[in-house]
């Protein structure tokens, strides 16, 4: 049974919804305005949202006040019946709550007539999240691509098909329990930010880094969204309440120069601080690399496809002689995912001192999550490679300091420290583009290093402000 439940979760991408988040994160702030609108969860399961708010209604207005303000909706028609049972329950008759709830493919088939009743609607939702590039690969879940054609392409998630609906549908209320990925992904969601925020301001936000459904390690946040009397293509700011080992209020300014991710200090970092002649690397060395230079030379290296936290296997590769320097002199990985521990952030490390080895091996498919060696075109020094790793992760802490480390996404939760953040390739790219290695002389560079060697990040700020003004007066 559990398993059949795990396949049909993965299938629709449903988590469901506690009761309890209903009435500590949504019912204090619309309690006051329930006449006011039709209350609809077009992604009901067994109606958590929304029936709560008949404990708000008298008894004796209930069957009146569910008849006229309340529509629910679900794919699945084992949870429609179950929404019935919980009518039923609240004292509403089978016949009305038939009426009220109904089966259907709400991403699919929007119900129109929602735009011409009484009163707006209010949309209270936990809507499916399936990444696109889990749809893809997995049979049962194609049947979804259809989605993603069209206007909707380059949309990433099936949770983004829902609120591209209500915006095309003229939806003024929503409230949407959804990936924290909304205002903390890149690539993921600078499509859905690009189009759906101009539309909407955020009234209010809730930010989970701990769990909150039993199934999923998904995280998650609760977006009370506004529809805007016009488009607004400015600065969306709100205040968020992040919620993990402490409860603590962040001000949140997204930029729509930076499509609307949170975190954007880390862009401005970028830009202020990018060189015009940085150093240039590639990521990954890969099976085929290996099998394009065969030879007699033996390196050891880790297989990247065989690793768990710190248990991996050592491999031992032939390669020719040129092959082999390559790999032996790019010294350094890159860790995408917190550990959890305090030694074990994302940042650069060694190879050698990290696994006693030469290199990592992608043995098969890539994965983000893995570690990935470091290539420098043309090859750095080995003195010239360590100041970049320590160069790197200063900066890197730097900015996870002044913004809560909230330009990197939640992995998973765990019982650390620290929340575990998930940091993107393309901005540890962005990072090495700002080291100044290529604008340096030497008496610079020593002062450089010293900078480093002593963590004094204000100093180092300022020098790189100089440097980048030598360079563009040249």
């Amino acid at each position: 049974m559990d398993k059949m439940e795990s396949k049909k979760r993965r299938k629709f991408g449903q988590h469901f919804t506690t009761v309890s988040i209903c009435k500590e994160f949504i019912l204090p702030y619309i309690k006051d305005s329930l006449y006011d609108y039709i209350w609809v969860d077009l992604f009901a399961g067994e109606g958590n949202l929304i029936f709560p708010i008949l404990n708000l209604i008298p008894e004796q207005d209930r069957i009146s006040f569910f008849e006229s303000h309340i529509y629910l909706f679900d794919i699945q028609p084992e949870w429609t019946e179950k929404s019935i049972q919980n009518a039923q329950n609240y004292g509403i008759p089978e016949k009305l709550a038939r009426q009220k709830i109904q089966t259907r493919d709400c991403l699919s088939h929007y119900p129109q007539f929602l735009r011409n009743l009484e009163h707006p609607v209010y949309h209270v939702t936990n809507p499916p999240y399936l990444y696109l590039g889990y749809i893809v690969k997995t049979a049962e879940t194609q049947k979804y691509l259809p989605l993603f054609t069209n206007e909707n392409r380059g949309l990433q998630d099936l949770y983004q098909i829902a609120l591209i609906n209500d915006l095309r549908n003229a939806i003024d209320q929503m409230i949407y329990i959804i990936p924290s990925n909304f205002i903390f992904g890149n690539s993921v969601s600078n499509k859905i930010r690009d189009e759906f925020l101009p539309f909407y301001s955020i009234s209010r936000s809730f930010i989970f880094e701990k769990q909150i459904f039993k199934h999923t390690g998904t995280n998650v946040m609760i977006n009370f969204f506004q529809r805007n009397l016009n488009p607004q293509y400015s600065t969306v700011e709100f205040q968020g309440i992040k919620i993990g080992k402490e409860q603590k209020e962040n001000r949140y300014l997204l930029e729509p120069q930076y499509h609307y991710k949170a975190g954007s200090e880390f862009e401005t970092f970028i830009t202020n601080f990018k060189v015009k002649n940085p150093v240039i690397m590639k990521y990954y060395l890969k099976q085929h690399d290996v099998d394009e230079h065969p030879g007699k030379n033996e390196i050891k290296v880790i297989d990247a496809n065989n690793f768990e936290k710190s248990e991996y296997v050592l491999l031992t590769i032939f390669v020719d002689s040129k092959f082999a320097n390559e790999i032996q002199s790019n010294l350094l990985w890159i860790r995408t995912v917190d550990t959890g521990t305090l030694d074990g952030r994302a940042g650069l490390y060694s190879i050698k001192d990290s696994f006693n080895a030469s290199g990592i091996l992608v043995t098969k498919a890539t994965y983000r999550t893995h570690p990935i060696q470091i290539f420098f075109i043309p090859p750095l020094t080995t003195a010239d490679q360590r100041l970049l790793r320590d160069y790197f992760n200063l900066i890197l802490e730097h900015l996870r300091s002044i913004t809560d480390s909230e330009f990197m996404t939640t992995y998973k939760y765990s019982s650390g420290p620290y929340t575990r953040k998930y940091f993107g390739l393309s901005q540890a790219k962005k990072i090495i583009a700002t080291f100044p290695l290529n604008h340096l002389d030497d008496s610079e560079k020593n002062y450089f290093s010293k900078l480093i060697y002593n963590k004094d990040v204000t100093q180092l700020l300022e020098f790189l402000k100089t440097v980048k003004n030598k360079w563009k007066s040249s």
